[in-house]
């Protein structure tokens, strides 16, 4: 399975590609907006883990332009941010299967929490299709 890490921030981008590799996951990775739907279109991963705050196009506008297009729609986004929980609504309504809030402990518990979040929206896509909205608690 593969999955698409669009992170601006190299040392969380790194954590989190480690933690996805030894758990067995390919892992593409991508810095910017720009850079995440060309390699989204190319690629067709399994799921993408979404950053909001990106340079060149934020979040939001990868969110919407994977939404948008018929190659990508079906692929599950897990919203990485550090805004808090105030726009899970938001992000729902845009397409996201789940939001995740970064925090240290992403990295304190050597991204165990990130696995499990991940490996609930691949397991509830493979036991019903495509993914409904689903909601994941975080630490």
């Amino acid at each position: 399975m593969t999955i698409l890490l669009v992170e601006d921030s190299r040392f969380l981008r790194v954590a989190s590609e480690r933690a996805l590799l030894k758990a067995g996951y390919q892992v593409v990775c991508a810095s910017d907006g720009e850079s995440a739907l060309l390699k989204a279109r190319e690629r067709v991963p399994n799921l993408i883990l979404l950053d909001m705050m990106l340079p060149k196009l934020d979040g939001l506008g990868v969110l919407r332009a994977l939404k948008h297009d018929p190659r990508t729609a079906n692929i599950p986004v897990i919203v990485l941010t550090g805004l808090g929980q105030q726009n899970e609504l938001k992000l729902k309504k845009e397409g996201a299967a789940a939001f995740f809030t970064k925090s240290d402990a992403l990295l304190a518990d050597d991204s165990d929490t990130l696995l499990r979040v991940v490996e609930s929206v691949l397991g509830k896509q493979e036991a019903e299709g495509p993914l409904a909205e689903v909601s994941v608690p975080t630490k």
